[in-house]
């Protein structure tokens, strides 16, 4: 288990009954969170005095938040020299996974440490937080997501961090189409991020599933490696899906052609209230020995 624990705006600070308390720099909320099947007293009556916001889960889907005290329509927090926009999304999100940051920490290092410039592909980008991460180690950057409201957050973010005149390009599309386009262009990228969800819809409604789809999704971006790759990491929340399988696919695709170092396990939150973790979703990565 790898645990993010750098992240001074962000504190998970307890976990019970399926809901998580965190602090978001000075906005505190309380979300549920699957993972969270432990009993540690009831939260809401804990930390009354303290919650900004509730998320409340409905049983037809979705649910909504219940704001108990003033709270910001967005507010900024930083990781290190990062910035990142947050917002109260429909369906319980932030627009940041704080644990992303193990990951963010290891793209800055292996990008300023090849000492060359970097050219970084990031699919399923979300509100790019790896995207950011990446310019900030002055990479060049194409952003691939299916929802322009992400796109726009993206940029958002970039521009928050200072980056907004680095080398990025912005594109709403489904990202297997993508893909294949650039195949055909015969356009290359030294590093490869991917963050699929377990089930989604492309720009056009295209239909993702990861247990069908995840497998000739890395055997094309395969074929849109450079010569001397830097990385590949894909990152999955997708709930019983072992770090195992992203280190299968990596080693019978990736480093077939490209021989490297290949890990792969789960990331986590520290919880302070009892220096528990929590698990927060699995990676896998091929990295050059660079």
């Amino acid at each position: 288990m790898e645990v993010a624990d750098s992240f001074k705006d962000y504190e998970l600070i307890d976990a019970s009954r399926g809901e998580k308390f965190e602090r978001w720099k000075d906005v505190y909320l309380l979300r549920p969170d699957p993972q969270i099947i432990w009993d540690n007293g009831d939260l809401k009556e804990k930390y009354k005095d303290k919650i900004n916001a509730i998320y409340y889960r409905s049983n037809k889907g979705g649910g909504h938040w219940e704001n108990l005290k003033k709270t910001p329509s967005s507010w900024i927090v930083n990781y290190k020299d990062l910035k990142f926009n947050i917002k109260q999304m429909g369906f319980k999100h932030t627009g940041l996974f704080p644990e992303q940051a193990y990951n963010w920490d290891f793209m800055i290092n292996k990008i300023k440490n090849s000492n060359r410039k970097i050219k970084v592909l990031n699919l399923f980008a979300y509100t790019g937080g790896a995207t950011v991460a990446c310019l900030s180690a002055n990479a060049n950057v194409t952003h691939v997501d299916s929802s322009r409201g992400m796109v726009e957050w993206c940029k958002e973010n970039v521009d928050k961090s200072g980056f907004k005149d680095s080398e990025i390009r912005y594109l709403v599309d489904d990202v297997v189409k993508f893909v294949k386009r650039e195949i055909r262009r015969g356009n290359k990228y030294d590093a490869i991020i991917m963050d699929p969800p377990s089930y989604g819809r492309g720009a056009n409604k295209e239909i993702w599933n990861i247990e069908k789809d995840l497998y000739n999704l890395v055997l094309l971006c395969s074929e849109i490696l450079s010569n001397n790759p830097l990385f590949f990491l894909i990152n999955s929340y997708t709930t019983g899906l072992s770090p195992t399988v992203l280190n299968n696919l990596l080693t019978i695709i990736v480093d077939k052609n490209h021989k490297g170092k290949i890990t792969c396990g789960e990331i986590g939150l520290k919880i302070t209230s009892n220096n528990l973790i929590l698990p927060c979703g699995i990676y896998g990565r091929w990295e050059s020995n660079e």
